[in-house]
């Protein structure tokens, strides 16, 4: 599967658009997390634990949007986005989507 920021692939020629491929996760942090990143937040820096938390939750998007292009039949996702959102207070939605194609 390719998996593509841009509107087209290189070398390459869409034949079919299939649909709107979507992956999406919802993280909560943990208090263990909160209580370090407050103290962390004290003398400054990278909170470490979150930027790991984000990180997997971006691929595990692009993994679920992956499973949902496949799905479709798709040979490839291209035009890829991501976005995110807050659910609940320490919960946030990481959702990743993009055009369904095949390929000729």
């Amino acid at each position: 599967m390719i998996i593509s920021t841009t509107e087209t692939i290189p070398n390459r020629q869409i034949e079919e658009i299939v649909g709107i491929a979507r992956g999406s996760t919802v993280r909560a942090r943990s208090v263990g997390s909160d209580i370090f990143a407050g103290l962390k937040n004290l003398v400054g820096g990278e909170i470490s634990e979150y930027t790991k938390l984000q990180a997997d939750s971006r691929e595990q998007a692009l993994q679920r949007l992956e499973e949902d292009a496949e799905r479709l039949g798709a040979d490839a996702v291209v035009n890829i986005r991501l976005t995110t959102s807050t659910v609940m207070q320490g919960a946030s939605e990481i959702l990743a989507y993009g055009t369904a194609v095949k390929l000729k």
